[in-house]
């Protein structure tokens, strides 16, 4: 397992922006899958966006066009930049980490998570 801290939380109005970071500690193997998901008080967990060397970007379809998800392969910080943000956007964001895969995965599948950081969306 790996520490990962988010960071980047924050309140802003209906299409605003907001960009997320996550550090992660010691340093992960190369075919790592790394992830967002979020996770609301009247939602289960949603995985929001992954990102790995084999399959690229995925996206939820609520964030398509949205959100982009990117990682420094060298330092392995792992990013979300999220524009035109709406009011079902609020939840929980974690920042998640595999060492399998993307492709296929659950998020039982991925074994170091971060604490979290708030994002709030007013309308």
């Amino acid at each position: 397992q790996v520490q990962l801290a988010e960071s980047g939380g924050g309140s802003v109005q209906a299409g605003g922006s907001l960009t997320l970071s996550c550090a992660a500690s010691p340093s992960l193997y190369g075919n790592t899958c790394m992830a967002w998901f979020r996770q609301s008080p009247t939602k289960e967990r949603e995985e929001v966006a992954t990102i790995d060397r084999f399959s690229g970007t995925t996206y939820t379809d609520s964030v398509k066009g949205r959100f982009i998800i990117s990682k420094d392969f060298g330092t392995n910080n792992l990013r979300l930049q999220m524009n035109s943000l709406k009011p079902e956007d609020t939840a929980m964001y974690y920042c998640a980490a595999s060492p399998r895969r993307c492709s296929g995965l659950g998020h039982s599948d991925f074994n170091s998570w971060g604490q979290g950081t708030r994002v709030t969306v007013s309308p």
